[in-house]
């Protein structure tokens, strides 16, 4: 199984790239975030017509939304409110192959990394409690977590640690988050476990970057991780640099797994 994750930062303004994407890079199952539109909106049936005719879809009005678009069928397709919201910011489904994918898009948390001034912080250091205790008392097997999890958890998941220590995901209190939510919920973070520790990774990189290939301000933001039964079963991980440089890009792009 070939999976990709990518927030698309609107599906239907960026619909001709994706199934681009579908296409040249083989891809068995999809997940989307940001996907920006109301499930009577989105292009399902341009995805079926091309090959990806099973979907899970959930989406709201201009923010949010997360998709899961698969070439075989999938089932027991569900979500979970976090937070105590009811944005769209989950969804799960479990493929042909028995394999569970969870799909996330965390909030970002605003621009002031301090929950007592800042509301969309607080919000999403609730959202990645909330994530790790549900894992705690469900430990993942056979299942696969992806998203933009805004959250860059190493020093070699940002362009400079140092300088973004005080910036909103890389601050010590979510980097901490994420890895107890890694370690203690049970995952393996398939793509730094295949990079290696060393490798410099990003996924994501400014809008406001007058020249984002040169400057290479990037961050790890999109992430994949698999239950440890299925961590020997990885066979390559790539990210999709160049994806950032078409017309009209997301800001993000794909990271893709095969298991």
């Amino acid at each position: 199984m070939k999976l990709a994750t990518w927030n698309i930062n609107s599906v239907r303004l960026r619909l001709p790239l994706v199934l681009q994407f579908l296409q040249d890079a083989d891809i068995d199952v999809l997940c989307l975030q940001e996907t920006k539109t109301e499930d009577q909106h989105f292009p399902a049936a341009a995805f079926a017509e091309a090959g990806w005719p099973y979907q899970a879809i959930r989406g709201e009005k201009s923010y949010n939304g997360v998709a899961i678009l698969a070439r075989q069928p999938i089932s027991r397709i569900t979500h979970r409110e976090w937070a105590g919201k009811t944005d769209c910011r989950h969804i799960s489904a479990v493929t042909a192959d028995g394999v569970q994918i969870e799909n996330f898009y965390v909030p970002a948390g605003g621009d002031i990394a301090d929950p007592q001034e800042n509301p969309k912080f607080a919000h999403k250091l609730q959202f990645i409690s909330e994530m790790t205790q549900h894992f705690l008392a469900h430990p993942p097997q056979r299942q696969i977590l992806v998203g933009d999890l805004n959250v860059a958890p190493l020093a070699e998941d940002v362009w400079s640690s140092k300088q973004l220590l005080k910036v909103v995901s890389h601050t010590p209190v979510e980097t901490d988050a994420l890895k107890a939510l890694i370690a203690d919920g049970g995952w393996h973070d398939a793509v730094r476990g295949h990079f290696g520790a060393d490798a410099r990774l990003y996924s994501w990189w400014s809008y406001r970057a007058r020249d984002w290939a040169a400057s290479d301000r990037g961050r790890r933001l999109d992430h994949i991780w698999v239950s440890h039964d299925l961590a020997d079963a990885v066979q390559d991980v790539s990210i999709h640099r160049a994806l950032r440089g078409v017309e009209k890009p997301s800001d993000h792009v794909p990271v893709v797994i095969s298991i």
